[in-house]
């Protein structure tokens, strides 16, 4: 099989995208693993048609790797080093080459994929509920990890994610980006605990309950069935 054509790509660029979810308090991020006995991870990445615009060819990407089109997703960095070569991958060509015959890899592939690429970075937000990851022809596996502690991936993918958070933590309230990492109802309680899982730090609740709510951009629903009415919580629900 023909795992890419690089006749119909551009060449040496690439797209890397930083796929958050939330889930039990914690901020994660998409991972797969590559076909490689060492371990070796990336961020979801591709390549872009020569007929096809950049957010296209990153909507494709995110689709192909979480099977869900309904995404926010934002360009926020582009990554050019002169020596961005996949190191990681060169020291295990032998090994990496084996696998890809056995996937009918193309000769000059392996040549097209220890180019210099410059990447344009993507990080995309997701209710982690609704994604089914699906694994690439070259991964081993695909696992969501806390932000806080994810494995050495390759190239400057590390840095990638920092960025990519750097980014995400600026546009957190002028943009209103972060209610689609929840789902459609959630309690306030869940909209603070996203906020400092984001932030990695606490925040005061009442003044934190007052800053959303000013915000005027939540409905507010029945409330959350858990006992005592009186003590139950709100739903909200984010008013697009």
């Amino acid at each position: 099989m023909k795992l890419f054509d690089e006749k119909n790509f551009i060449h040496q660029l690439s797209i890397d995208c930083v796929i958050f979810g939330y889930k039990a308090g914690e901020l994660k991020v998409l991972i797969p693993k590559i076909l490689l006995k060492k371990p070796l991870y990336s961020l979801p990445g591709g390549f872009i048609y020569v007929d096809e615009s950049i957010d296209k060819a990153a909507l494709r990407i995110l689709e192909e790797r979480t099977g869900i089109n309904d995404i926010y997703l934002e360009q926020y960095y582009v990554f050019g080093n002169e020596n961005r070569i996949n190191n990681d991958l060169l020291n295990n060509l032998e090994e990496f080459s084996q696998q890809m015959n056995q996937l009918e890899f193309e000769e000059n592939g392996l040549n097209w994929l220890t180019n210099r690429f410059v990447s344009i970075g993507y990080y995309a937000l997701v209710d982690i509920n609704k994604v089914n990851p699906k694994m690439g022809e070259m991964d081993e596996s695909v696992d969501w990890y806390n932000v806080k502690s994810l494995p050495k991936l390759i190239m400057d993918h590390n840095e990638m994610v920092e960025k990519a958070l750097e980014t995400l933590r600026r546009n957190l309230d002028e943009k209103l980006i972060g209610f689609n990492l929840l789902p459609e109802t959630f309690t306030m309680r869940e909209v603070q605990e996203l906020y400092e899982a984001i932030y990695d730090k606490p925040f005061a609740r009442n003044n934190f309950q007052k800053k959303i709510l000013d915000l005027d951009v939540l409905e507010r629903l029945e409330k959350k069935f858990t006992g005592a009415a009186n003590k139950a919580p709100y739903l909200y629900r984010f008013r697009r």
